[in-house]
């Protein structure tokens, strides 16, 4: 067992003696996915660049320090950008391998594990919501190092897990798409209504629930989860919104709108929206709210914003709810589907093969 510090250069300042005309990747937040993937880059001049971002290269491995995104598993795998120099959110820790000591994906198989983010999840400090990891987490966070070929077969090993995993998310994403194509052949597209359904607005079909301030209940083995626009953020001892409603972001993430299953306690940048269960089925208003531009309501200039009252004035069409309850059968079959892709993907596989391989047992 080692310090991370001792096998690992953590955010590396940019050499003087980079040229400030060479292009570079830009990378942001949205740029990663939540397995470690690069989704974009930026093609930028450094000079324009290096001032205000933070600095990367393209063998060093990302890992988002704010929540939601450590939570969810926003990290980057080496090697993936097109140049040699990169520059990004300064939401990300860079954390540069001792290449001879530290196989860089096992690095960052370390650090996306679930044992590693329940720890530095527990570490984190700051406002709600803009909670982060700090360096000193890192620095003396302890690894397992076996030697270098051993660190590079188990790397091999879960980059053979990975794969199996990606193509079962894969067959959750048909399912999701077979879902969108099932919505729109029975209702068309809800915001243009093309099949003429009775139209109401929202202060008459939902009740929309203002989040509130975690802290209060904010609890680790709490039973009731607590919600942004983003998603899971921790766990809670009570509950705002009940179950079978959509989250909507009140600020900042405007246009991402969530299902939820079980009651949640939403935080003050999200709404919950509740349906009336006599006119609107919580499957039927997820759709809407996906194919609804909520930027459309946004008035501010830098974060956007919704505000309660513009948000009741939204027209909904409502087709009859005995047909909205066959879409919510088709859905429950899908989702059972989904269920059991997701839960051999997490946790008879991938998951499984990680705790292994972090405790000497693979």
């Amino acid at each position: 067992m080692v310090k991370l510090v001792d096998v690992v250069t953590l955010n590396p300042r940019a050499p003087k003696e980079l040229d400030s005309a060479q292009i570079v990747s830009f990378v942001g937040m949205a740029s990663v996915s939540e397995d470690g993937q690069l989704l974009s880059e930026e093609p930028r001049v450094l000079e324009e660049t290096k001032k205000g971002f933070t600095y990367f290269a393209k063998s060093d491995v990302l890992l988002a320090k704010i929540t939601p995104c450590f939570e969810n598993g926003k990290c980057l795998r080496a090697n993936q950008i097109s140049n040699p120099v990169g520059f990004g959110s300064t939401e990300f820790h860079v954390l540069r391998p001792d290449q001879s000591k530290l196989d860089a994906t096992y690095l960052f198989y370390m650090i996306w594990s679930n044992q590693f983010r329940t720890l530095g999840a527990a570490s984190m400090f700051g406002a709600a919501g803009q909670k982060r990891v700090g360096s000193d987490f890192l620095k003396n966070f302890e690894i397992p190092l076996p030697p270098l070929a051993e660190q590079k077969r188990i790397a091999a090993i879960l980059d053979k897990a990975d794969a199996i995993r990606r193509k079962r998310q894969q067959a959750i994403q048909l399912a999701d798409d077979f879902l969108r194509a099932v919505f729109l052949e029975m209702f068309g597209d809800p915001v243009t209504n093309p099949k003429g359904w009775e139209v109401k607005k929202w202060n008459e079909a939902l009740t929309i629930v203002n989040g509130r301030n975690q802290k209060a209940v904010e609890d680790p083995i709490g039973q009731y989860p607590i919600c942004g626009s983003g998603g899971y953020m921790a766990k809670a001892n009570d509950w705002l919104t009940e179950a079978n409603s959509v989250i909507i972001g009140r600020k900042g993430n405007i246009n991402s709108p969530i299902l939820m299953k079980e009651r949640f306690w939403n935080v003050d940048t999200a709404f919950g929206l509740v349906p009336n269960r006599n006119m609107l089925s919580h499957n039927y208003l997820f759709f809407f709210c996906e194919f609804f531009d909520f930027e459309r309501l946004n008035k501010a200039v830098t974060i956007p914003s919704l505000t309660k009252a513009d948000l009741l004035q939204i027209e909904i069409p409502l087709p009859p709810i005995a047909t909205q309850r066959i879409l919510d059968q088709i859905i429950d079959k899908t989702d059972s589907m989904k269920e059991k892709h997701a839960g051999n993907l997490e946790v008879d596989l991938f998951s499984s093969l990680s705790q292994k391989a972090f405790s000497g047992q693979l």
